[in-house]
């Protein structure tokens, strides 16, 4: 397929979450023909006899039309345009078996947020590594997967180099309530949606300590100066972190319990483990492998980022969260703008 006047009509998902199935709702709300594939078993199972996702995403009724498969060849035959929303530290490994099948041409919009462990990848990085022939793009932004489900008013970025493209995609996914606003500026679409996370868990435990309004509103605020500083240092524009990307995103991420990141903080910081909380969920929590991957891609970069690195200590190292709170307050003082 050339990238010309054709149309974007069938859509192919990959990854069977929430967040896949809130899309592959938002597509065939407007009409599009949906694949989706799911690596699990009886998410396949759930969404092609019961039209409905109880694994992930329960308790809401999809359209018939929405076809699921565990095959990865018929997103393949099936789509005029991939939407790749894997969890992040599974997206190579998936790709790697997606190429045998990949037809050239058709577009991959990389959804998943995430750093990935071990190569500190950006997820489109991951992608252009794996799949090089494919034109790409990248959707981020404040989404919960359950408001997007039910129809309620949503914008996202869409983040592509060319702007032709980007233009294309926007109109392929977009649909009444789900408005995509594209760029061009990709690395700070992936940093904010992958670091946010991290700084969601942050958060979460200063919710959890009842630490205050004002702690919180602190924290986002030099968290999100962690995030300019990763993403300028990958060559982002730092005003592009002010978008839906950056700052839409993170104020949604770290304030409200619908997020996984933000509760498991709440949980950490009233005092309990994270395996416990992790061990009572199926779904995958991103903040907890990218906090270890942004702080050891920041100490790769000579980027400060106080924030991200201890909540890897918290989570990875055995640091007591009172501590690191002490000394993360125990900082020297320094110039806003730094």
């Amino acid at each position: 397929m050339q990238l010309g006047e054709e149309r974007m009509e069938r859509i192919g998902i990959v990854g069977g979450g929430a967040w896949g199935t809130a899309l592959a709702i938002t597509a065939a709300s407007a009409g599009r023909p949906v694949t989706l594939w799911a690596h699990e078993t009886d998410v396949v199972e759930g969404i092609n006899a019961a039209h409905e996702n109880s694994v992930f995403l329960p308790g809401v009724r999809l359209d018939p039309a929405i076809a699921a498969t565990s095959d990865l060849r018929d997103i393949a035959a099936n789509a005029d345009v991939v939407l790749w929303v894997t969890p992040a530290q599974f997206a190579r490994p998936v790709l790697r078996d997606f190429c045998r099948h990949y037809r050239p041409g058709v577009p991959v919009v990389m959804c998943s947020k995430g750093i990935e462990e071990g190569s500190f990848a950006l997820m489109s990085e991951v992608l252009t590594q794996e799949l090089p022939r494919a034109p790409w793009g990248v959707l981020s932004g404040p989404t919960f997967a359950a408001e997007v489900a039910k129809g309620q008013p949503t914008a996202i970025t869409l983040a592509c180099a060319d702007e032709t493209l980007a233009r294309k995609l926007a109109h392929a996914v977009g649909a009444p309530g789900f408005r995509p606003y594209w760029s061009q500026d990709v690395i700070a679409a992936e940093v904010g949606g992958a670091v946010k996370n991290v700084l969601a868990i942050a958060c979460g435990i200063v919710s959890g300590r009842d630490l205050g309004h004002n702690a919180q509103a602190a924290l986002i605020t030099r968290g999100l100066a962690e995030i300019t500083r990763l993403a300028a240092a990958k060559g982002a524009n730092p005003v592009s972190l002010m978008g839906l990307a950056g700052l839409g995103d993170l104020i949604l991420t770290a304030t409200s319990m619908l997020s996984r990141n933000f509760s498991l903080g709440v949980a950490l910081g009233q005092g309990r483990t994270l395996a416990e909380v992790l061990g009572e969920r199926r779904a995958v929590t991103e903040g907890v492998a990218t906090a270890r991957a942004a702080r050891d891609l920041a100490a790769k970069t000579g980027i400060d980022m106080p924030i991200a690195s201890a909540v890897a200590a918290v989570l990875f190292d055995g640091a007591d969260i009172g501590q690191t709170i002490t000394d993360l307050l125990a900082r020297p003082l320094r110039a806003e703008r730094d």
